[in-house]
């Protein structure tokens, strides 16, 4: 048995929790803004989508360092670790997350690099409501995934 294979499955599952709060979040802040008219909110809808990418990648770190024991570090790392998820590792992992998975990610993760870089009120509003519909597909690809991989580990875990 692995101990760190299952600490590392157990902290998989944890943030799984974490990123449906962010999504539903995303959905209720994008929904009052629709409601009442009031852009104002697009800013908390902005920052959870923000944060919901930040999980993942949280995420995408932690299987990096601690099961393939290697993280990107070049300039372009947050595509490089996307593109080292969606791949397998030798006899050591299977990809964590499908092609398709990776793709609406990859918005997600461009989103992440602009509101890191501009003022909230120059986030174009269509850019936002379109993320905002790709959110719940997009977050049922990751967490089927995820739960997937989780499964993987466990299973790794009581064969050592």
């Amino acid at each position: 048995m692995s101990p760190r294979l299952h600490v590392l499955s157990g902290f998989i599952r944890s943030e799984l929790q974490d990123l449906a709060h962010s999504v539903n979040r995303v959905v209720a802040l994008h929904a009052k803004a629709v409601r009442i008219g009031d852009l104002d909110y697009l800013d908390g809808v902005a920052l959870n989508l923000h944060g919901f990418y930040m999980g993942v990648e949280g995420v995408f770190t932690r299987i990096a360092r601690d099961l393939d024991q290697t993280v990107p570090d070049d300039p372009q790392w947050h595509i490089t670790l996307l593109t080292q998820m969606a791949t397998p590792v030798g006899e050591i992992r299977p990809p964590v997350i499908r092609g398709e998975t990776r793709r609406c990610l990859d918005k997600f993760r461009g989103f992440r690099h602009v509101v890191r870089n501009v003022y909230t009120f120059n986030l174009a509003p269509s850019k936002i409501d379109e993320l905002v519909q790709d959110l719940p597909s997009c977050h049922g690809k990751v967490v089927t995934d995820l739960e997937v991989f989780c499964d993987f580990l466990d299973l790794q875990g009581e064969g050592l």
